[in-house]
């Protein structure tokens, strides 16, 4: 099934285009691959980051949008990733980047293409354990900015994934949260024999 891809806010796009018209913004970004691509690089794919801030005894996450994420293509592949913000003042342009959660992004996205199952594809950022997922949202005409994961949503964890959680195996949203549960959950020490209770 074809993922519905969300459409970004144009101001966040043309942020994007802006600073790759840029030789300064391109030259002082921390992305070789980007600085060496051989021919024209457009901003593809944008995808909004949503951050998991907590979940809920419940087993439910409390998520906000963080931005957007647009896969920087050159000769029909990511060479880096773009990264937009929004401000008081509206979207931002924030920074370039590459690394091993552009292929493996590409990848998850591939094998969503897969399923049997129409979905919008976001992405979700778990601060605390560093982890980032690929959330595939069950409701294709939501608004990409907005909502929380469904209990049927599915999150695809991206490489490198937190020891103990395999990258690219999907997992029903309540499925990985009660996991997550249990990592972001601190262990209490059971009590000294002799010590008071």
């Amino acid at each position: 099934m074809p993922l519905h891809v969300p459409p970004a806010p144009a101001p966040a796009l043309r942020t994007v285009l802006t600073a790759l018209a840029s030789p300064t913004a391109v030259r002082e970004a921390r992305t070789p691959s980007l600085q060496t691509a051989q021919g024209p690089v457009t901003p593809e794919l944008p995808l909004p980051v949503h951050v998991l801030d907590r979940i809920t005894p419940e087993g439910t996450g409390s998520t906000r949008l963080a931005g957007w994420r647009f896969l920087i293509h050159c000769a029909d592949r990511a060479v880096a990733a773009a990264e937009t913000r929004l401000t008081p003042d509206g979207w931002v342009f924030s920074h370039f980047f590459e690394g091993p959660y552009i292929a493996s992004t590409e990848r998850a996205l591939r094998q969503a293409e897969t399923l049997q199952q129409p979905y919008q594809p976001r992405l979700l950022s778990v601060p605390e354990l560093y982890m980032l997922t690929l959330w595939l949202h069950g409701d294709t005409a939501a608004d990409g900015a907005t909502g929380h994961p469904a209990a049927t949503d599915l999150l695809v964890p991206l490489a490198p994934a937190p020891p103990g959680i395999a990258a690219h195996r999907p997992h029903r949203v309540a499925e990985l949260l009660a996991v997550l549960t249990h990592r972001l959950t601190p262990a209490t020490a059971p009590p000294l024999l002799g010590s008071p209770a």
